[in-house]
């Protein structure tokens, strides 16, 4: 996330009346929630994490372990248990 300086985006009446409450501070002001993207919409993460819990339950329904799941995919036993119980 990058910064715009204020002076460049608001009126100065509106910068006026934000510096009576947070004066030379660094604010965030969050998206209009219609605006956010859902997890992962961005990027490849989803369809990433999507098909590596595939490959998981596959494994384990193929007689894999699921301690030995849990060593290749560097994920706890619980996490693992998780990832099958949801497939």
């Amino acid at each position: 996330m990058g910064y715009v300086q204020a002076l460049e985006i608001l009126p100065e009446g509106l910068i006026d009346e934000i510096q009576k409450y947070v004066d030379g501070q660094v604010i965030y002001i969050p998206k209009i929630k219609s605006k956010r993207c859902k997890w992962g919409e961005k990027t490849d993460t989803k369809t990433y994490f999507k098909k590596r819990n595939f490959e998981i339950y596959n494994s384990y329904k193929n007689g894999t372990t699921i301690f030995e799941l849990s060593e290749k995919y560097f994920l706890t036993p619980k996490s693992i248990q998780r990832i099958i119980r949801n497939m």
